[in-house]
């Protein structure tokens, strides 16, 4: 019977001065590669079993490059090529299954499968990524160690260089690893690698879209797309405005915004939206929201909590001016995005 693999990655990254992986960068990976891919580098490599990480030298990766060739894989055999005549820290992860991370360069082989759109977001098991990924300082010279960042802050300004610090997270900004084809990002520090952006999504200053959430596209992203939280196509999020997500406030339940959907600007939303639907500029919607419904002729027909009304359609909530009270009422007239500002894209 023959082997199936879940994933594939030939990599290079940045290791500390214990040879620690910070990070690792994937060119080409790959989801479900073709058996004799992955047995043409196990021909080269020690037999590995389950999901390995392992890291070569640049002979051990000019040889897989000729056993891929021998095989049939031009693509993955000149990334291979490519990668033999680099000077960086080399790595072979393969993933015989889609089981948590355990490792660095496993974690971000996953990263790269959402942001590359291999996969969309809840659809591959990312448990305990943030156990397995180290916290880095993100800098004008790639990954830094913390515990190292002050010897290499001091080496730079001896050489009357400076060493700009841009971020020190788990996760790095998306577009240092990947750019999809078909988006703007207006400012890239606001999107975490791991993200998955749908051709046609914009992301304008204010927008954030952390790992494992994005959106279909296209889409108007003028506010925060938190982690787990997927956009559907035509939706407009306004300046300012939140999705809770699963890290957040939002524990098991998977919010999630529809198609051609508008969250007003500075409003926010805590359970799952179905298609069309609007929040007002202001309002945030939390699962235990009081909700007044009114009907088709404008009267109030009770009440209930907003959970009971995730995932429903066509649903217009406001505030009202004069009581306070957020209310609900259909709402049929879609959102259609300025299809001049994707033209582009």
């Amino acid at each position: 019977m023959t082997q199936t693999y879940f994933a594939l990655g030939l990599g290079l990254g940045t290791q500390n001065r214990k040879g620690e992986w910070l990070d690792t960068f994937y060119a080409k990976p790959v989801l479900a590669p073709a058996s004799k891919t992955v047995d043409a580098i196990l021909s080269v490599l020690e037999p590995v079993q389950g999901n390995t990480a392992s890291a070569v030298t640049k002979d051990q990766m000019a040889q897989i490059a000729e056993a891929l060739k021998a095989a049939g894989d031009k693509d993955q055999a000149e990334l291979a090529v490519q990668l033999a005549s680099g000077s960086q820290p080399l790595v072979v992860t393969i993933l015989s299954t889609d089981d948590a991370p355990s490792s660095v360069p496993e974690g971000y082989l996953k990263l790269h499968l959402l942001s590359h759109r291999l996969v969309k977001p809840h659809s591959i098991n990312l448990t305990g990524l943030f156990g397995a990924l180290p916290n880095v300082a993100w800098t004008n010279k790639g990954a830094v160690d913390i515990g190292e960042l002050k010897g290499r802050q001091l080496e730079a300004r001896l050489k009357g260089e400076m060493l700009e610090v841009m971020s020190v997270d788990k996760f790095p900004k998306m577009t240092n690893y990947v750019v999809p084809a078909g988006v703007r990002i207006a400012h890239t520090a606001r999107v975490r690698l791991g993200a998955y952006l749908g051709e046609g999504t914009t992301i304008m200053h204010e927008g954030f879209v952390n790992f494992n959430a994005g959106t279909e596209g296209p889409g108007m992203i003028e506010g925060r797309i938190s982690a787990g939280v997927m956009v559907g196509a035509g939706s407009d999020l306004g300046g300012g405005c939140s999705t809770m997500g699963t890290l957040s406030g939002g524990n098991n339940i998977i919010i999630s915004v529809g198609k051609e959907c508008l969250i007003g600007a500075n409003a926010g939303v805590g359970i799952p939206l179905g298609d069309r639907c609007t929040i007002e500029a202001g309002l945030y919607i939390t699962g235990g929201s009081v909700i007044t419904m009114i009907d088709a002729d404008g009267a109030v027909a009770g009440t209930t909590k907003a959970r009971d009304l995730s995932g429903q359609s066509d649903l217009l909530f406001r505030r009202n001016s004069k009581n306070g009270a957020i209310e609900v009422l259909t709402n049929k007239s879609a959102i259609a995005l300025n299809e001049m500002l994707h033209a582009h894209n």
